[in-house]
């Protein structure tokens, strides 16, 4: 099995107000599990859910809203085994999720957050098809030392390095593949202002422009784009009115 990025959770102190804004930036439907403060809402872009986000209070995200990826594996227990030997940390052993299957939360060794994953549906969760709005096609981390960052994911879940481009001053943009030779994902040094090593998980829309619009009239904001990008794409980033880091990608207008 391919370790590679199957889910995606939006962790937030304001659950209500998220979904409203996402579902009208990237056009999700949302359906609901469980009751009351263990609700979790699963946005659906059509042919089942591809992430969801759980009723969380302020304490739990004091870090600050973000969303984390899941990395589908087939031995949970395992991964998180090799973890610490690899330079890394698990903050959150090996969980059972009843009904639903079992998960790990780890850090990279340079700080930045992610989930091994493994679900009891052995189909998963829908992929899209090929530019399809609605669904996680690209998985970027922006991190203190990219080359160490990528020898772990590479160590540790088979990651191949692909094509290397040279963005000048902000250094090389290493793309990777989390299996076969398709460009599934980059790596890059992170801003100067960042405040730590983060995963970004861009999720496909219509168009960028209408896209950005969505997102003022939504409350949130711009901070990078739109621009394009190799492929003919074009992307944009933000931050939600609850403060998480967003990505967008697709056609221009």
């Amino acid at each position: 099995m391919a370790a590679r990025f199957m889910w995606y959770e939006l962790q937030t102190s304001d659950a209500p107000a998220a979904e409203r804004f996402y579902t009208a930036v990237v056009g999700w439907k949302t359906d609901k599990m469980g009751e009351g403060p263990l609700t979790y809402t699963i946005f659906n872009p059509g042919r089942g859910g591809v992430g969801g986000m759980p009723i969380l209070d302020a304490a739990d995200v004091a870090a600050g809203p973000l969303w984390m990826g899941y990395i589908g594996v087939d031995d949970v227990d395992a991964y998180a085994a090799r973890v610490p030997g690899a330079g890394g940390a698990v903050h959150i052993p090996p969980t059972d999720i009843p009904g639903v299957g079992r998960f790990a939360m780890a850090t990279d060794p340079q700080g930045a957050a992610f989930t091994l994953f493994k679900g009891n549906q052995p189909e998963g969760p829908p992929t899209g098809a090929a530019g399809e709005p609605g669904y996680f096609d690209w998985h970027e981390l922006a991190t203190s030392d990219p080359k160490a960052g990528f020898a772990f994911y590479a160590a540790l879940f088979g990651w191949k390095a692909l094509d290397t481009i040279e963005m000048g001053p902000a250094g090389a943009y290493q793309i990777f593949s989390q299996a076969g030779d398709q460009a599934e994902g980059g790596i890059m040094a992170q801003p100067a202002d960042a405040k730590r090593p983060l995963w970004s998980h861009y999720i496909r829309v219509d168009s960028i422009a209408a896209a950005v619009e969505r997102v003022k009239t939504a409350g949130g904001s711009i901070t990078n784009g739109p621009h394009d990008v190799p492929g003919g794409d074009w992307i944009a980033q933000g931050f939600d009115p609850q403060g998480a880091l967003f990505s967008l990608v697709g056609p221009q207008g």
